[in-house]
């Protein structure tokens, strides 16, 4: 992988980690938290994916760590295929990151 590119990815995370620290809504839930009388540890993952452009805006193959291809792979079409059930609790997991979900009334 590319030096640049490398240091590109480790300014995002940083630029990450620095805005959730920076959060005082973040805070505030942690501290409130802490005076119910637990103990806090947040792990977050996040997936970041790039595609290497051409120089005509076409995309070419896909770089990553670990991932050799000596052609680009074909685009692949994404569809759904049935319904999900969401819990409560998933509802409110999107909820709190903004997510709106459409619910069907039947």
């Amino acid at each position: 992988m590319e030096e640049k590119l490398k240091e590109l990815m480790q300014e995002l995370g940083n630029a990450i980690n620095e805005s959730l620290s920076d959060s005082d809504r973040i805070a505030a839930a942690i501290g409130e938290i802490k005076r119910a009388g637990y103990d806090v540890f947040l792990v977050l993952e996040a997936t970041i994916g790039f595609n290497k452009r051409e120089e005509n805006g076409d995309e070419s193959e896909v770089e990553g760590e670990g991932v050799e291809s000596e052609a680009t792979p074909p685009k692949r079409k994404f569809e759904s295929t049935g319904k999900i059930k969401l819990t409560s609790q998933d509802q409110k997991f999107l909820k709190a990151l903004k997510i709106a979900i459409d619910e069907e009334k039947t």
